[in-house]
């Protein structure tokens, strides 16, 4: 990681930082499929719709190619979510990233740059479901730069400014399908706290879940 550093995001990082993040979330679409291909409840309709096709047609036909169009509309519809949580996200705080974290009290962004090219992201605030809290946010990596401890550092980066800033712990959310993050923020001391479906309607129908994990790193106490 000789190559990389680990510095300020500035104004001019904004388009960057947001490809990363559009391109990092894309990612997870294939295995949110997965997801909702193992739920009871998708299966139970997939299976009954096939059967209800067959009993009626006579034919394998229709309810084969029913069945593949039910699939690729499952497939559609999760693409579709997710680039609605991406559009959300890019209208919130990664459309003005510099007011969204550095004009604000103990909020940061950083960016990891190799070779001129910003390669990776991560911000941090005040967490608003643990107060006394800063959370990590927007964590990603190009994928041509993974497995170079990049987010390693991103991560360790986060805990020092929230140790420096005199906050006991680090808290963030990720999905139940971002299982490669999850392998990371347990390798860098992180605990899961609780795993949690969203309460929304389709989250819950889906049984589409969030994890917490919580990095401890001082007492209560010692806080000023």
């Amino acid at each position: 990681m000789d190559a990389v550093k680990i510095r300020k995001y500035h104004d001019d990082d904004g388009e960057a930082v947001r490809e990363i993040f559009t391109m990092g979330m894309s990612e997870h679409v294939p295995s949110s499929f997965m997801h909702l291909l193992k739920q009871p409840l998708t299966q139970m309709v997939l299976m009954c719709s096939f059967c209800a096709l067959l009993a009626s047609s006579k034919s394998f036909l229709l309810p084969i190619l029913a069945l593949t169009l039910l699939l690729a509309g499952a497939r559609h519809f999760v693409g579709y979510m997710f680039t609605s949580y991406i559009e959300d996200c890019l209208r919130k705080d990664l459309s003005h990233i510099g007011r969204s974290y550095l004009e604000q009290k103990d909020s940061f962004f950083w960016v990891a740059e190799s070779e001129g090219r910003v390669v990776g992201t991560v911000g941090c605030l005040p967490a608003e479901t643990a107060p006394g809290c800063l959370e990590l946010k927007r964590m990603s990596v190009r994928r041509t730069h993974r497995g170079m401890g990049i987010a390693k550092a991103l991560c360790q980066t986060v805990a020092d400014f929230t140790r420096d800033r005199g906050y006991p712990s680090v808290v963030l959310f990720t999905s139940v399908v971002q299982t490669d993050a999850q392998k990371l923020y347990e390798h860098m001391g992180y605990t899961k706290i609780r795993e949690f479906v969203i309460p929304e309607v389709i989250p819950r129908i889906t049984n589409f879940s969030l994890v917490e994990y919580r990095l401890d790193l001082q007492p209560e106490g010692k806080r000023d």
